[in-house]
């Protein structure tokens, strides 16, 4: 059996509401004390958003924007584990496809991420059915050049590689 391997790219970025103080915020299904929450209509979970919308990108069905706007804003489902759900299922319909690698880099200048990296790893292993040393996370300020770097919101760019079997000929 012969297999193709692709990539795809996701990217996400939610503004914080820097009119209110401390909050948890959401990043890869852990909670993270932060200055200020997101604007947002669901939890905001920009990593899970970016998977998703890497996702997306390998079964061509857009889940967020209506799939999720849906789900969030006419049946009040605010977790974004829900939305990565969707994505997953419309995966598991394509015959012999898996993800095999997840990179990612999240930019930002709080929270600072060093110390729960490691978590966030372990809990996309969990959701994404892959192992957590196929998972790598980056964090950035990008020097404070753009407004994710000077502390206004996050930014996540995520790679996902797949492996996708063949059909045949």
């Amino acid at each position: 059996m012969e297999y193709a391997y692709i990539t795809t790219i996701g990217q996400d970025s939610h503004a914080f509401d820097m009119t209110k103080g401390e909050a948890n915020i959401m990043l890869g299904a852990i909670e993270i004390p932060n200055a200020h929450p997101y604007i947002a209509n669901s939890d905001g979970d920009v990593v899970l958003h970016s998977l998703t919308n890497a996702i997306s990108g390998f079964t061509c069905r857009n889940i967020l924007g209506g799939v999720a706007d849906k789900m969030c804003l006419e049946q009040g489902i605010k977790d974004s584990r829900e939305y990565l759900k969707v994505a997953l299922e419309d995966l598991k319909k394509i015959k012999g496809a898996s993800i095999v690698h997840v990179s990612m880099t999240i930019e930002c200048k709080r929270p600072k991420l060093s110390p729960h990296i490691e978590k966030m790893r372990l809990s996309l292993s969990t959701l994404l059915d892959i192992q957590a040393s196929h998972i790598g996370i980056t964090a950035t300020t990008g020097e404070g050049l753009t407004g994710f770097g000077r502390g206004e919101g996050i930014q996540v760019i995520s790679l996902i590689s797949f492996r996708s079997q063949l059909p045949d000929a």
